[in-house]
Parts: C-alpha cells; structure tokens; sequence
C-alpha cells in the first residue's frame, strides 16, 4: 500500500489562513483595487448591459428619460415659472443641467447602496468593496456620453437656426468637470453607504434628500437670479459651480468665477477623502450588521 505524499509548505499554505495586524483608519489599500481592475469592468458591462435589457424601448430610453424631463422643465419652469435666461433656448439651459445631475445623482444613489445591495455577494467572496462603486462611475459615464451627444446635436440645430448660444475656450474643463462630479458622488455615496450599514434610515432619506439637493443645485434655475448677499450659500454647494461652468462653456449663460470653482474642488476632494476612510472602515465588518 503506497504511503500517503508529504504535504509541503506550499500545499498547506493555500489553505490557511493569514492573521494580519489591524488596519488604521487611513490604510485604505487602494493598491488591490487596482490589482482587481478586470473586475470593475466586469462589474460595469454587467451594469450597462442589464440596465435595458428586456424593455421594450431597450437604449431608446438613454435619450428618452432626459428629453421628457427637460419637456417638463421647460413647461413648468420655463413657460409657467417664467425662468429668465437671457435670449439662451429655455431647452438648451434645462437639457444642461438635467443630463449632469442624471450622471451625478445616479452615481451618488448607487454607490450609497452599495452594501445594502450587494450583501449576498459580499458574503461569499473577498475583493475590494470599492471596486463597486468605481464600476458604478464607469456605468453612468457611458450613458452620460450617450445624452452628451444627444445634447451636442440639440446645440448644433440650435447653432445651424442662429439662436444665440455662444461657447468658448471653456470646454476644455469637461473632463476636469467630469472627474470632480464622480468624486463627488462617490465620496457623498461611501459616507451615505457606512451610516447606511447601521442606520438603515439613511437608505429612504438618500432619495429623497437627492431630490431636494437637485432644486438647490441650479438645474432648473440660473446663478444669476440669487442676490450677491445669499449667493455665497449655493456656492458651498459644489454642483452649483459645476454646472454653471458647463452652461457657460457650452451656452455662454452663467455668472460663475474661477475662485467659486476651487472652492467646489475643494470641498469635493474633503468629501471624497471622508468617505473613502468611512467606506473603508465599514467594509471590514458591514457583513456582521447588515
């Protein structure tokens, strides 16, 4: 009878386990969420693939949601409320904001239901919880590119009709703009998605609260129309000074200044760090609360 093959070190090491020291509140490891870059995109073709699939308007509906919502906007703001926008297409204005704040609230919700929506996945295998949310930013990116270019042929019919719209050499800050809306989402996101572990309260008030940020963020009215005294306020809001930058690039509407802009960043790079350290503080133990 042949004796049994010695076990070596190497055999037994891929059944133990590796006790390791306690991480800090600032070892946030953000090296193997690199090393796990193949997942993100797995994570992001599944999202983007799943999104429409089954509907009956299937893709149809990247452009349809934010056509129907800047008809809306148009009629109840536009042509009711009398918003003002200095000779600027009413459409073109709301189209604006409304295609930016799909992007950054989608981001923002998805990321803050990241444990809450994944706990069944989390619980059966190990990798960096983070890598959720950047596949969520990738997702939402490329239905953002597919509006920005529906945008893009409204401002061409609009250019080709004469209507005065003027943009400049500022377009050149999109992706910068871009960048600092996913950072924001994300970083708002992780803190909502840690409090939510604990308090799951936080999961009804995020929707709402969402849609009372988007009021307070100039979507459906201009900068212009807040006094000098009080503007300072919306300023502290960092998507105000992102999308008056957009509509001033690309309309030539907007009282945005480059020092308001800084400040968005700002408190954008505060909020994302905050919450890059509470999302990886939480993913440690999220699994023994939710």
């Amino acid at each position: 009878m042949a004796e049994p093959a010695e076990l070596t070190a190497e055999d037994l090491s891929e059944w133990s386990t590796v006790i390791t020291p306690a991480r800090g509140w600032f070892d946030l490891r953000l090296a193997q969420v690199w090393e796990y870059r193949d997942l993100i995109y797995l994570f992001f073709r599944r999202d983007f693939v799943a999104s429409y699939k089954q509907t009956i308007l299937g893709p149809f509906w990247f452009f349809a949601q934010p056509v129907m919502t800047t008809l809306v906007f148009w009629v109840i703001f536009g042509r009711i409320g009398k918003i003002v926008t200095k000779g600027v297409p009413q459409f073109l204005f709301f189209m604006a904001g409304i295609i930016l704040w799909n992007f950054f609230s989608s981001c923002l919700i998805r990321t803050a239901t990241t444990f809450t929506a994944n706990s069944g996945l989390f619980g059966k295998v190990y990798f960096p919880r983070l890598t959720v949310p950047l596949s969520v930013v990738l997702t939402n990116l490329a239905t953002f590119g597919f509006q920005f270019v529906m945008f893009l042929a409204f401002f061409a019919v609009a250019w080709w009709l004469g209507v005065p719209v003027h943009p400049n050499w500022r377009l050149i800050i999109l992706p910068v703009l871009l960048l600092e809306m996913a950072a924001l989402a994300i970083g708002v996101g992780c803190i909502v998605a840690a409090l939510t572990v604990r308090y799951r309260d936080f999961a009804v008030i995020i929707q709402f609260g969402v849609q009372l940020w988007m009021y307070a963020s100039c979507v459906v009215f201009p900068l212009a129309l807040i006094e000098p005294k009080t503007r300072i306020w919306f300023i502290l809001n960092p998507m105000v000074p992102i999308i008056e930058s957009f509509r001033y690039a690309f309309i030539g509407y907007g009282v945005i200044q480059l020092w308001e802009l800084v400040l968005s960043m700002g408190i954008t790079l505060v909020l994302f760090f905050g919450g890059i350290v509470m999302f990886s503080r939480v993913e440690r133990t999220h699994l023994d609360s939710i």
